[in-house]
């Protein structure tokens, strides 16, 4: 047999002198790296690598320091807060009262109302921690939030609870998902914020939009013509932006003879825009506008501003009519002075605050009355007449010069 099998060779140890082999690197968790890339920069300046990861952290927990999300988005849903608690409750209480609180239906009613108006805090903390994308955890801690925020803020509630909710939501979304024990540390640090800013903050920002209020009520009582202009043409135009003027009104708690021109102006806003913009969309535009909002129409205002011109001035004669002829008070729930004919909202403020004032309303010595034919023609008037005559009148001669042609108000409907 062959005896030329190889033998195993012993492996070669290095040389004495050779270099040993580099360790390779181990990887760390991103929130240990960046707590270690922290650390070793000390208290120098942030590099741009640092500054762009402390922006990507920002990003990945869905925070934005932009107006589209606080002055539009997050007001917007206040509002839609305040309509599914506080005003429907209001609604729901009117329809009790005519219906007689003695009865079982009455009297069920009102229980119903009652607690839908108790929500009112949790409600608008929880729609503006939705519009700003909060996590689970967050958005459902900040009802005690909203709760600490609409309590401690007084007759200024709703102002206290969007700034305070605004605050712990992003905190809040600031600490999500970045320790082991989320479901403790989230819901912690949301509610010990909101709470705390709550006592600290509320009762100051409450006080401070009830007095901005009074001088509006107490300026549009002593000059109605001036202010009734100045109110109507104000919160008319924030109804047609992309803002919203029913969460400006329930914050500033208008009510009386400057929520009635309040309720003008919007209207002339939204009859106004749907009728003089007939032509261009026939009924289905009219519906959309003169019921849904008049803020369909800024595409087309950013195309063309003047179409603007006719409801705006709508606004400034429908306004001092209000205040001045009819002297129509809207003694309801404060957000339906910002509502116009959006779902005949302030329409329906204005006849609740004739049968049952608003605590808000009653501040200020209202009182509930039966109403008269002069009442009822002044809301028709204001809310539906004089805003589609004036728009469209106002329209003829800026159509007859240019200003506005054929299809600068049409709508994308769909």
């Amino acid at each position: 047999m062959s005896t030329n099998k190889q033998k195993k060779q012993p492996p070669k140890r290095p040389a004495a002198n050779s270099p040993k082999p580099a360790p390779k690197p181990q990887k760390l968790s991103p929130l240990l790296q960046q707590t270690l890339m922290g650390k070793q920069g000390g208290s120098s300046p942030k590099s741009p690598k640092e500054v762009h990861g402390f922006r990507a952290f920002l990003k990945k927990q869905n925070i934005e320091f932009t107006f589209q999300r606080y002055a539009i988005d997050a007001l917007g849903a206040m509002a839609l807060g305040l309509f599914a608690s506080l005003l429907i409750g209001t609604i729901i209480n009117t329809i009790a009262g005519l219906i007689g609180a003695s009865t079982a239906l009455g009297a069920f009613l009102l229980i119903v109302g009652g607690y839908a108006a108790k929500a009112t805090g949790p409600a608008m903390a929880a729609a503006i921690g939705y519009s700003l994308k909060a996590p689970p955890l967050v958005l459902f801690t900040l009802c005690g939030v909203g709760l600490a925020g609409n309590e401690l803020g007084g007759a200024g509630g709703p102002l206290a609870v969007f700034v305070i909710a605004v605050f712990a939501a992003e905190i809040g979304k600031l600490v999500s998902k970045t320790t082991p024990v989320d479901i403790i540390v989230t819901p912690l640090v949301t509610i010990l914020t909101g709470v705390g800013l709550a006592k600290w903050w509320a009762p100051g920002i409450g006080a401070a939009a009830s007095q901005v209020g009074s001088a509006i009520i107490w300026a549009t009582e002593q000059q109605p013509f001036l202010m009734g202009i100045l109110v109507a043409v104000i919160m008319g135009v924030a109804l047609t932006l992309p803002i919203s003027s029913a969460a400006i009104a329930a914050a500033l708690g208008l009510v009386g003879l400057a929520g009635g021109a309040a309720v003008a102006g919007c209207c002339a806003q939204m009859v106004g825009f749907a009728v003089m913009s007939y032509r261009d969309n026939g009924m289905g535009g009219l519906v959309a506008q003169g019921v849904g909002t008049s803020m369909l129409q800024i595409p087309n205002i950013m195309k063309n501003p003047k179409i603007w011109m006719p409801p705006i001035l709508a606004s400034a004669v429908a306004g001092p009519i209000s205040t001045t002829v009819f002297k129509l008070e809207m003694n309801g729930a404060p957000i339906s002075s910002g509502m116009g004919t959006s779902g005949f909202v302030g329409q329906v403020g204005l006849i609740s605050g004739w049968l049952s004032p608003s605590e808000a309303a009653q501040r200020f010595g209202a009182a509930a009355i039966s109403p008269s034919p002069l009442h009822w023609a002044g809301l028709v008037l204001v809310c539906f007449v004089l805003p589609a005559l004036l728009s469209w009148l106002f329209a003829l001669p800026l159509r007859k010069i240019g200003w506005i042609k054929d299809g600068d108000t049409k709508l994308n409907l769909g």
